[in-house]
């Protein structure tokens, strides 16, 4: 027992270490720190040193670092500006489903997809992911700016549209409709409007148990973390998705007197369960299937990001927003979100795909949010360059001037030492090769001295083959 408790606090030691070196090294080249975790979850996984096995477990509390990430949003959420974009944000979700299912179909025809196949790879494509575009948005201090707002409200929309592509795929599967859940559906609707509504107009949720909480340090984490698993546990169990709970229980607790105690209370596990939400996503890389299928992979990564920001800067524009804006929120979106496993998932067991494309949505989908803000960056940089760029080289120069200039800082200072350890090496291998062969040389001239003196001896005795029975004869006389 005592064995096996130290193995599991090993293998946490090891994590911890391993995402803690990996995100510090992202923070040095100015890389947010969660690429640094899904790198760690990449080396840590089954397909690299394989130290983490148990994906269960690494799930389990992933989806609890999601659910504690839009319980903070729901807290940190402004109504008022959000009621301003409500229209907006439905429109563009909406548009950007039809426009994703619209060119899976057209590709269907070319590729011989069947009609529910296309359908759910338009769905995969058309949701982003609400961790990643939001982390991003954090680390680059936008999220309370307009660019921020959409691109969260539009995360958001697309959530919530999470629950009827899911009824839709049951219909697509089975050929009718599920009258229940399209009441839950309506139902969790008008429940979130009449809510927003609410708080808008200045009304407060008070809930009995907050103030006597909040007075206590110790209580204060303990208790936001029951609201907020509460809630996304009653919505699981209502047939709605556990993160729309999630959601609400931090709109009503951001709209509390209790909320500034609360929002600095739930920062420090929210980051932490976060790290492994992330850690997870570099478990799911299956390297030997990614290497097999590279050209395929790196095209579909290509495709998807490609299009999918010119998809929703097209949409955007045609809705009213600028060219910058519309073009900055379409990056930000540009990955495909973390639902998509779970939408893989339901096709697979409803027989709309088979194993092999599930596998090539698993490895385009987090290479998709691993290379997301890599993507950011560059799509920014590009963005403030100025026309004076002419050649792709100049253009690669003033995109990656810090990333060249740290690499190239590094290398001035590594390379000293580098050489040092390579002349170390040479010196210790060239005097270790001499020592050997000294010994060797001793070796073998004692063994030729040895046969030497052996050889004499054998030359003697046949040189004076009588002078055994000479003696012999001596010997006889005298007796």
């Amino acid at each position: 027992m005592d064995a096996f408790a130290h193995s599991n606090l090993t293998g946490i030691a090891i994590v911890a270490l391993a995402a803690l070196v990996c995100g510090m090294t992202m923070e040095r080249v100015k890389q947010p720190a969660f690429v640094g975790y899904i790198l760690a979850g990449v080396l840590l996984g089954p397909t690299a040193f394989g130290i983490v096995e148990d994906r269960e477990q690494i799930n389990t509390i992933a989806e609890l670092g999601v659910l504690m990430l839009l319980f903070v949003i729901g807290m940190e959420l402004s109504i008022r500006l959000f009621l301003r974009l409500w229209k907006f944000v439905l429109i563009a979700t909406l548009i950007q489903i039809f426009a994703a299912g619209s060119l899976t179909l057209i590709l269907s025809s070319l590729l011989g997809w069947s009609f529910g196949m296309a359908i759910l790879l338009g769905f995969v494509i058309a949701l982003s992911s609400t961790a990643i575009g939001i982390k991003i948005l954090e680390d680059t201090n936008e999220l309370k700016t307009r660019t921020g707002i959409l691109s969260v409200g539009i995360l958001i929309a697309q959530d919530l549209a999470f629950i009827p592509i899911i009824l839709v795929l049951g219909i697509i599967s089975v050929g009718e409709t599920n009258y229940q859940g399209l009441l839950v559906l309506i139902g969790s609707i008008l429940t979130m409007v009449m809510l927003i509504w609410y708080l808008a107009k200045g009304g407060k949720v008070h809930l009995p148990f907050l103030s006597n909480v909040v007075q206590n340090v110790d209580l204060t984490p303990l208790g936001a973390l029951a609201l907020c698993f509460g809630a996304a546990a009653i919505s699981g169990l209502l047939g709605l998705s556990p993160a729309y709970g999630a959601f609400l229980a931090g709109l009503v607790l951001g709209n509390s007197g209790e909320r500034p105690a609360f929002v600095g209370s739930t920062r420090p596990i929210q980051s932490i369960l976060m790290m492994v939400f992330f850690l997870s996503i570099g478990l799911l890389i299956d390297l030997p299937f990614i290497i097999d299928n590279l050209g395929t992979v790196l095209v579909l990564l290509f495709v998807v990001t490609v299009f999918k920001t010119a998809m929703n800067t097209t949409i955007l524009k045609l809705l009213g927003q600028p060219w910058p804006q519309a073009f900055m929120v379409s990056v930000v979106l540009s990955q495909i979100g973390e639902f998509s496993f779970l939408l893989s998932k339901t096709g697979l067991e409803a027989g709309l795909i088979g194993e092999e494309v599930l596998r090539l949505v698993v490895a385009v989908t987090v290479l998709s949010l691993a290379v997301s803000p890599f993507w950011v960056v560059t799509a920014r940089r590009l963005h403030e360059l100025t026309g004076s760029v002419v050649t792709l080289r100049e253009l690669m120069t003033s995109v990656y001037s810090y990333e060249a200039d740290f690499i190239a800082a590094a290398s001035l200072k590594v390379r000293p030492k580098f050489a040092l350890a390579i002349r170390r090496l040479k010196n210790g291998i060239e005097k270790k090769y001499l020592t050997e062969l000294i010994n060797k040389l001793n070796y073998l001239a004692v063994r030729f001295t040895k046969h030497l003196s052996s050889h004499q001896r054998i030359n003697a005795a046949n040189d004076n083959p009588l002078g055994k029975k000479s003696s012999e004869k001596k010997v006889s006389k005298s007796a």
